[in-house]
């Protein structure tokens, strides 16, 4: 499953053409926590462990996130900076498009953007147990208020 599965053509057309090839070998860091939220990436090929660092402590290995799923969503929601950070545990294959682009397209593609959207909390849902309407929630937030009206 990728963040383009199940989306209408003219969105797919719409949101590919955002997208940008994104490669690096194992053991490169994407980005670290705190780093400005510029990127959602989509992995195709690889796998990425996330990492959070505490004020007071050193860093914590969260989860693997494996080829079908994104990470980077500090972008899409409009964070000033990541709030964990992305090492790839493998060679690493993705497609990444900046979160102020995806933004825009939803403003100005308001159909379209509503369905980005539905998505968007598909995926980002489907790594927490009945989260789809609170990450729906989170995202709708970020974005512009015309793409919160489903056509």
């Amino acid at each position: 499953m990728t963040i383009f599965d199940g989306l209408s053509k003219a969105t797919r057309r719409l949101v590919q053409q955002d997208f940008e090839p994104y490669s690096c070998p194992s053991g490169t860091v994407i980005f670290e926590q705190g780093d400005p939220a510029v990127f959602l990436y989509l992995i195709l090929h690889g796998s990425v462990l996330t990492r959070y660092k505490p004020y007071d402590g050193p860093s914590m290995n969260l989860i693997t996130i494996h080829a079908g799923d994104a990470f980077g969503w500090s972008a899409v929601i409009g964070a000033p900076q990541y709030t964990l950070g992305a090492l790839a545990r493998e060679d690493l294959q993705a497609l990444r498009a900046r979160g102020a682009s995806l933004r825009a397209l939803a403003a100005e593609h308001p159909k379209e953007g509503a369905e980005l959207l539905d998505r968007l909390a598909q995926l980002v849902s489907n790594r927490w147990k009945d989260a789809n309407a609170q990450a729906r929630s989170i995202l709708e937030r970020a974005l512009p208020h015309n793409t919160r009206k489903r056509k």
